[in-house]
């Protein structure tokens, strides 16, 4: 990394604090604004119109387009301008209008994990956690503390109610309104939303076997087919179904959710 020369003409037409912390091989073309406080990684590419807000941590080898925010205040009545930041992981791009706010008190940080895409017009709140290799589609809306987790994808115009966790590997319908957790590897639709299956073509895409899909089938069987309510699901999977990450990541992620898992289509 290095700090941007006060006096610097690289950056023409572009406002950039000579307290930025630039790293090699940046681009950042005209109109863009960067504001102090910011750290941008290498090899990262900045688009015109794009503004990069105090409090933001940008990885390396990012896309930023035309007309998107990031670190922007939180949009809460509660902020109170304390410091805290907005991070984005490696080698992720996010397209034209996206916002992403910084966090509150609550969390300290909103975090973009690396090889992530957001899709233009999508708004990440305040304290949102987005792990690895997520997809958000164009023009989703996550309220704050919303946690998605690695490869999930979020599907166009969904709307997602602050504090709700969707789990690894899900996919979500378009157009969804998500108000309960979504637990790891299924597909959520419908309207009002409700289990859809496991998300087969997904998990064969990222090399889960025929027998860890059928696993993961046979264990939402239970939880959503069987006629047993959750916690007396979660008891049999733990007693019958052979031990493995899977089957820790759905009884860990159901065990710990505070807002209640979405239903199933045949409740």
């Amino acid at each position: 990394m290095i700090t941007l020369p006060k006096n610097s003409m690289k950056y023409k037409m572009s406002s950039v604090h000579p307290d930025a912390i630039i790293g090699k091989n940046v681009t950042i073309s005209p109109f863009v604004t960067i504001d102090k406080n910011v750290v941008i990684g290498d090899n990262t590419y900045i688009y015109p119109n794009a503004v990069i807000l105090e409090g933001a941590r940008i990885g390396k080898d990012c896309q930023i387009f035309p007309g998107a925010v990031i670190s922007g205040i939180p949009q809460d009545l509660k902020f109170k301008g304390e410091a805290t930041t907005c991070e984005i992981g490696d080698n992720t791009t996010i397209r034209e209008c996206v916002t992403v706010n910084r966090g509150t008190v609550a969390k300290g940080k909103t975090v973009v994990g690396s090889n992530c895409l957001l899709m233009a017009y999508s708004h990440i709140a305040h304290d949102c956690i987005l792990k690895d290799h997520v997809i958000i589609g164009n023009a989703v809306q996550l309220a704050g503390e919303v946690e998605v987790d690695d490869y999930a994808i979020l599907s166009g115009g969904t709307l997602v109610h602050q504090f709700t966790k969707v789990g690894k590997h899900v996919m979500v319908q378009g157009g969804s309104k998500l108000g309960k957790d979504v637990p790891p590897y299924i597909m959520a639709g419908r309207e009002p939303i409700t289990y859809s299956g496991v998300n087969i073509v997904g998990l064969r895409r990222r090399g889960f076997t025929n027998e860890q899909i059928g696993c993961i089938q046979e264990m939402y069987r239970l939880i959503y087919q069987s006629g047993m309510n959750n916690s007396t699901a979660v008891k049999h999977i733990e007693l019958h179904i052979p031990e493995g990450v899977e089957k820790k990541e759905i009884v860990h992620f159901i065990t710990n959710s505070q807002r209640g898992i979405l239903r199933g289509y045949l409740e």
